[in-house]
């Protein structure tokens, strides 16, 4: 899967907010990741604007989940952070937008596009709480 830093380092702060009983700040997040700051804060500030996150300022501040663990699953959390939907391959769904435009010859884009279909169905199911 073509998954990023972004999208595991967004899997990992979401697992460590939602375990925490309060706020848990950026700095403290990054630390305990031992990951930058900077591009952790971006990855939550994302989060944040999607309404995935609450945010509160202050000394007692930091990021909670808006919406439960069990209501939030890894394809969203992955589709959030990579800005689209996470790829096995860089073959599109559609034989129409084929990258390398030689899908109408392509053998293998069947199994490609059904093996993306079954992880895609598999992340639909699979939730933030499923791996807490």
């Amino acid at each position: 899967m073509l998954l990023t830093k972004k999208s595991e380092y967004a899997l990992l702060a979401l697992v460590l907010i939602s375990n925490s009983p309060k706020p848990k700040n950026a700095e403290t997040i990054a630390n305990e990741l031992n990951i930058s700051k900077s591009f952790l804060s971006k990855i939550l500030q994302i989060f944040t604007k999607k309404e995935i996150l609450k945010s509160y300022k202050g000394v007692n501040g930091g990021f909670v989940l808006a919406i439960p663990a069990c209501q939030l699953t890894i394809l969203d959390i992955t589709t959030i952070a990579e800005d689209k939907i996470p790829t096995v391959f860089e073959c599109s769904p559609s034989m129409n937008f084929c990258p390398s435009a030689k899908a109408s010859g392509c053998s293998i884009w069947p199994l490609l596009n059904n093996l993306q279909n079954k992880i895609d169905d598999f992340l639909k199911e699979l939730t933030l709480k499923d791996i807490m």
